[in-house]
């Protein structure tokens, strides 16, 4: 069960960097869906834990399919494995819903939704390879393997507008599908790196030497508190440094506060303007308040700071989170503190003056 574990990890992966593959990002998740099932059965019957259904008309049977006992599944496995919620088991029930949301219905857009979820993708992986090396021993890590891809992606300025335009071209069931699967994570989750990684590659003149590694990967917690400010600013900032040179990146696919108010207005059965705007994002902290010393420390996934003007802007996601927020009575007083108010009433209103 190991070795399959292992192995589907790897065809996983080969299938997910195939440019050839139509169906490769359905392909990894389905690849290491079953990695991960192999990987826990493997743990678990290691460790004694009788992982078959029993019967519950009979306790001393069990449950069977084409004559085989049943056995958990995977979502079982991980509930069992983290009882509480934390963020490489909320990274894993993500997948798992994603599986059943996209089997066979989104062939065409397979490469917009693995650059939509790119860094939750990447986390998965990473969370497998812990898991196997800290159960089964480093001998059995993937690492020797599983090689870094020669790829374009964002290293050209051409190659990540082309990206941007196509994660745009994402179906909007799948964006509010993947909004709404993480907007109610708590945020010490939501950015937590098993949950979602994001690399910010620094491109550097190659020193050389036959040990050196074409990548190297430092983690956050080894740096120290000086090189953490400099990390902070870079993401603050929105900046990618190749080499002496920095360039700033826009805030593409961001909304202004008004462009906010106007694209949820209509999506609501209640009148929504930007009082209730601000009272949303302070109810759950989604930006600083005016004045903060530190204005970057907002909720990445649904406001940044844009430091030369000297305000904010909102992401798609968060529309998505508050038409879905916003849409009932209930949702609407939670996430502003006021009672909502009909749209017909304000149409009345206007009839009658």
């Amino acid at each position: 069960m190991l070795q399959a574990a292992r192995d589907e990890a790897c065809l996983a992966v080969r299938l997910y960097n195939d440019p050839a593959e139509a169906r490769s990002f359905e392909a990894f998740i389905v690849h290491m869906h079953l990695a991960w099932l192999y990987l826990f059965h493997a743990e678990f019957s290691r460790d004694g834990i009788d992982i078959r259904y029993r019967s519950k008309d009979n306790p001393r049977r069990f449950d069977k399919v084409d004559g085989e006992p049943k056995r958990w599944e995977l979502a079982k496995c991980v509930t069992h494995r983290w009882p509480s919620e934390g963020a490489v088991r909320a990274n894993l029930e993500f997948f798992i819903a994603l599986r059943n949301k996209i089997e066979h219905r989104y062939t065409r857009h397979q490469t917009e939704l693995a650059l939509a979820v790119g860094g939750m993708s990447q986390a998965l992986l990473l969370n497998f390879e812990e898991e196997l090396t800290s159960k089964f021993g480093t001998q059995n890590s993937l690492a020797a393997r599983l090689r870094f891809p020669i790829f374009i992606g964002t290293f050209t300025e051409d190659g990540e507008r082309a990206l941007v335009q196509l994660r745009s071209k994402l179906p909007k069931p799948l964006r509010q599908f993947i909004a709404e699967s993480t907007a109610d994570l708590p945020s010490t989750i939501r950015g937590d790196q098993r949950f979602d990684l994001r690399l910010r590659v620094l491109l550097q003149v190659a020193t050389g030497g036959s040990n050196a590694l074409a990548v190297e990967f430092t983690r956050y917690d080894d740096l120290t508190e000086e090189q953490k400010q400099a990390v902070a600013a870079i993401g603050a900032k929105g900046t990618v440094l190749v080499r002496e040179q920095k360039r700033a990146v826009s805030n593409l696919g961001c909304f202004k506060p008004r462009q906010v108010v106007n694209e949820v207005a209509p999506r609501i059965p209640f009148i929504f303007n930007m009082s209730h705007l601000v009272a949303a994002y302070k109810s759950e902290s989604v930006r600083p308040p005016n004045g903060s010393p530190t204005p970057h420390r907002t909720l990445e996934q649904f406001c940044t700071y844009d430091e030369p003007h000297g305000d904010y802007v909102y992401t798609s996601a968060y529309i998505e989170h508050l038409v879905s927020k916003l849409s009932t009575e209930e949702g609407f007083r939670s996430l502003t503190g006021m009672a909502p108010r009909p749209k017909q009433t304000e149409i009345a209103l206007d009839a009658a003056s």
